[in-house]
C-alpha cells in the first residue's frame, strides 16, 4: 500500500490524459502476444514455459494479495488512485472512475495507492474524510491485514488441493529397490515383493520397517515377503548392517519403498487442511525468526564468505525462486503446489511484522493509535516522521539481505523442493 505525493498526483494527470480505449486495445494485444508466446514456449521447451507459469503464478498472488488491499478500501470508502501491477516507467494504464489501473515494467510485483496513509501525505481537504487515516480502527485494520490474509486463504487452498487431488507422497511395504552391496542384494528379496511381516509382526505400512529394523539394532531379522507375480510367501532371514547417519550408527537393510501419492476424501483432505496449517505458520516463523537471529546473520555471513554454512537457511532472490520453481515443475504438480503454498505462508506472515513499511507497521500504528486514544480520551495520530529513521533501517536490512541473496543464488544456489 502507497500514498500518493502531489508531485506524482500530477504525474498520473499527465499519464493518463491518452484515451482509455487506446490503452485498452494495447493492453489487449500485449495480452495475446504473452498469451501465444507462452502456448508456443510450452511446445518448444516445456520445463522453461512451466518454470514461467510457476513465476506468472507467483505474480497473480502478488496482485490477490494487492487486491484484498483494494477491495477492503474500496469498502471501507478509502480513495484509491492507483492499482499496478510492477514497478519503473509504465507500460499502459487505463483510468476507471477515480482509479487508474496499469502494468509497469518491472513486474517484480505491485501496488495500491491509498490516500492519507500516514499524518505526512498531503491530500486535497475535500478528500480528507476519504484518507486512510480518517477512517475508523476496524477499516484500517481490515485494510492493513487484507493482503496477508489473501495469502494465507490461497496457501490454505493450495494446500486443500495437494491433499484433495494431487497426493501426498507415501511408500507401500513393496520393495522397489534393493541397494548394491547390501544385506537385502545378498539375500533372497526380489524388487516387487510386499513385505507383509517381520519376525512375525506384521507390517501395515513401510514406516513400521524401518522403526522395527532401527529398534533392534544388527539383529538377524526374518521378513516375511510374497514374490509378485507367484503370490507365494516366503521368509526371508537377514541381518542388517549398521551406517552412519548425521554421525549416528544407524541399522540399514538396503530397500526402498514403492513410493505413490495418496490423496484424501474431501471431507478428511479438508479437516487436514485446517489442523496442519497452524503447524506450518509456526514453523515458519520459527524459520523466519531463524533468518534474523544473531545465528542466522552469522549464517549468512559464513555463506558470502565461503566459510561453510546452511545455505537453504536463508532467503530466495527472484533469481533463487526460478530456480527452484524449475526444479518443482521436475518432480511434478504436488511439489509445484507445495512450493507456491509455502511461498504464500511465508509471504503472509513475512509482511505482518509490526514494522514500516510493512503492513505489520501501519497495524502496530493503527493499534497503538486506538488504544492511546482511548486512554488519553482524545484523537491521538503517530507522527509517521518520527519512524522514519527506524523505516530506513528495515529497508537497508531488506535491501541487504535481497542483494546477498541473489549473489548466493548465483554462485551457491539452493536445492529444490
Amino acid at each position: 500500500m502507497k500514498s500518493p505525493t502531489p508531485e506524482e498526483l500530477a504525474e498520473s494527470e499527465v499519464a493518463t490524459s491518452a484515451a482509455p480505449e487506446t490503452n485498452g486495445r494495447q493492453a489487449a494485444v500485449t495480452a495475446l502476444l504473452l498469451l501465444a508466446g507462452i502456448v508456443v514456449l510450452a511446445f518448444a521447451r516445456p520445463r522453461l514455459a512451466g518454470t514461467i507459469g510457476v513465476l506468472v503464478a507467483i505474480i497473480a498472488m502478488i496482485m490477490l494479495h494487492e487486491l484484498g488491499h483494494f477491495v477492503m478500501a474500496k469498502r471501507a470508502g478509502m480513495k484509491v488512485t492507483e492499482f499496478f501491477l510492477g514497478f519503473g516507467p509504465r507500460l499502459w494504464s487505463i483510468r476507471k472512475g477515480e482509479t487508474e489501473y496499469g502494468v509497469k515494467a518491472i513486474p517484480a510485483g505491485g501496488y495500491v495507492r491509498i490516500i492519507g496513509m500516514s499524518n505526512l501525505d498531503v491530500v486535497d481537504p475535500a478528500d480528507e474524510e476519504r484518507t486512510y487515516r480518517a477512517k475508523p480502527y476496524r477499516h484500517r485494520l481490515g485494510v492493513a491485514v487484507a493482503g496477508s490474509t489473501m495469502h494465507f486463504l490461497i496457501a490454505t487452498l493450495l494446500l486443500f488441493t495437494v491433499y484433495a487431488a494431487v497426493g501426498i507422497p507415501s511408500a507401500r511395504p513393496v520393495i522397489e529397490q534393493i541397494v548394491p552391496d547390501s544385506p537385502a542384494q545378498h539375500s533372497d528379496f526380489r524388487v516387487g515383493d510386499r513385505i507383509v511381516a517381520v519376525n512375525g509382526m506384521a507390517v501395515k505400512s513401510w514406516e513400521d520397517i524401518p522403526r522395527y529394523v532401527q529398534a533392534h539394532g544388527e539383529a538377524q531379522l526374518v521378513f516375511t515377503v510374497i514374490h509378485k507375480g507367484t503370490n507365494e510367501r516366503q521368509d526371508v532371514t537377514l541381518r542388517p548392517r549398521a551406517e552412519t547417519v548425521d554421525g549416528k550408527q544407524v541399522p540399514r537393510v538396503g530397500i526402498g519403498p514403492q513410493q505413490f501419492l495418496q490423496t484424501k476424501p474431501i471431507p478428511s483432505a479438508f479437516s487436514t487442511t485446517v489442523t496442519e496449517m497452524p503447524k506450518f505458520m509456526w514453523q515458519t516463523i520459527k524459520a523466519l525468526g531463524g533468518i534474523f537471529s544473531p545465528n542466522g546473520i552469522s549464517n549468512y555471513g559464513h555463506l558470502l564468505s565461503g566459510k561453510g554454512g546452511d545455505n537453504n537457511n536463508r532467503l530466495l532472490s527472484p533469481v533463487g525462486a526460478a530456480r527452484v520453481a524449475g526444479q518443482a515443475v521436475d518432480n511434478g504438480w504436488g511439489s509445484v503446489l507445495m512450493f507456491l503454498f509455502a511461498i504464500n505462508i511465508f509471504v503472509g506472515i513475512f509482511n505482518m511484522v509490526p514494522l514500516l513499511p510493512l503492513d505489520g507497521g501501519h497495524v502496530a500504528i493503527a493499534t497503538y493509535e486506538k488504544i492511546a486514544s482511548k486512554v488519553k480520551k482524545r484523537r491521538v495520530q503517530v507522527d509517521v516522521q518520527r519512524l522514519m529513521p527506524i523505516t530506513a533501517a528495515v529497508l537497508a536490512v531488506l535491501v541487504v539481505m535481497g542483494l546477498s541473496a541473489l549473489y548466493l543464488d548465483i554462485f551457491r544456489p539452493v536445492s529444490g523442493p
